[in-house]
């Protein structure tokens, strides 16, 4: 598979940064909404490590994909979408503007939420960032309900997204969907 994209399917990058975003923010969201049922307060412990060192990834590789949209633009529109009404247009980058603005908010305000409650930040188990603010527990608590919310809505767009590529290879029966597939 070529790295960069074509005029007719995304490259090997931006299919791994894709993949790799939903594959995480998976875990992220499932370990934000169940991690608290985890066996143990070891387990809730390690589980919360994972969920905040996942939503640290989440972040680098949104920075890191967006700047290699820079190095390799995303591809035009199919052939069949030409004829798409312009509001299925506008509501298509609509989502994707703001599935790249969640994907960076919701990151930035767990490490809001961290900070809020006067913890440091621990960076993949190799370092801690100390936390520049005085423990403020109603501040905390704010930042997370906003975290959670977004992080919902993430999840609710990024499944609206994934329903309309499925629409687009069921019912209009172009391409959308095979581009960012792995494969010939």
């Amino acid at each position: 598979m070529p790295i960069f994209n074509s005029s007719r399917r995304y490259g090997a990058v931006t299919q791994s940064f894709h993949w790799a975003t939903v594959a995480l923010v998976a875990v992220a969201w499932l370990l934000g909404i169940f991690g608290d049922d985890l066996p143990g307060k070891p387990a809730q412990t390690a589980g919360l490590l994972v969920h905040m060192g996942t939503g640290l990834l989440i972040g680098l590789l949104t920075v890191m994909r967006l700047s290699w949209r820079g190095i390799d633009p995303p591809l035009t529109e199919t052939a069949s979408s030409t004829g798409v009404a312009h509001w299925l247009h506008l509501a298509s980058r609509l989502t994707h503007l703001g599935l790249y603005g969640l994907l960076i908010a919701v990151p930035l305000l767990g490490i809001g939420v961290q900070f809020a409650r006067g913890n440091s930040l621990p960076i993949f188990g190799l370092f801690q960032i100390v936390s520049p603010w005085v423990a403020d527990r109603a501040l905390a608590r704010t930042i997370k309900e906003i975290h959670e919310w977004l992080a919902h809505a993430l999840v609710v767009i990024a499944l609206l997204h994934a329903a309309a590529a499925l629409l687009h290879h069921r019912v209009a029966g172009d391409r959308t969907l095979l581009r960012m597939l792995p494969g010939k």
